[in-house]
């Protein structure tokens, strides 16, 4: 039969108060206990007497019989000074899971990919500034005529707005003076 130290829930439902027991390892957590060591109350301030009271030599001996504390338990203990409580060390604890990792590296091979696109694109730009600067001056010349011909469409285009307007207008324009004839 192993022994354990540990808590065992009261109160009621959003006002936990917790006895600290021995008890069997394999009963269950609010069932039978050995003795009550012990009482923990977490509504309580931390720097608060009554948070925790352990009765320390009935703790002693439960600890010198082979009883195992909880590790809640073992830090009542270590705060106590009944029972030294060796400190551990996590190295996992703030690691990202597998899933994260991975979304990190996806986020850093788009960043790496958008970096070399904008290198290439800087290149290009530079290579076009010094490269063709006689070829600029032939462009213009070329450029004039097709620059000509989208102005054309637009005054075209406009003209026809404005017949089209005009039709419209001339129909109602013909209602009006008729209207006026007959009142006249």
């Amino acid at each position: 039969m192993s022994i354990s130290i540990r808590l065992s829930r009261g109160g009621a439902k959003k006002r936990p108060y917790y006895r600290i027991v021995v008890a069997n390892s394999r009963s269950p957590r609010d069932g039978k206990y050995l003795e009550q060591i012990g009482t923990y109350n977490p509504l309580l301030a931390k720097d608060s007497g009554e948070r925790v009271k352990i009765t320390e030599d009935r703790a002693r001996y439960w600890l010198g019989v082979g009883a195992q504390p909880t590790d809640r338990v073992a830090r009542f203990l270590d705060a106590a000074g009944i029972q030294e409580r060796a400190a551990r060390v996590n190295l996992k604890k703030g690691e990202p899971g597998e899933k994260a990792k991975e979304r990190a590296e996806e986020r850093a091979a788009k960043i790496v990919e958008a970096e070399e696109a904008a290198r290439a694109a800087e290149e290009e730009a530079k290579a076009a500034a010094a490269a063709p600067a006689p070829a600029a001056e032939e462009a213009p010349a070329e450029e004039a005529p097709a620059e000509e011909a989208p102005v054309a469409e637009e005054a075209a285009a406009e003209e026809a707005a404005a017949d089209e307007a005009a039709a419209e207008e001339a129909p109602a324009a013909e209602e009006a003076a008729g209207d006026e004839q007959a009142e006249g």
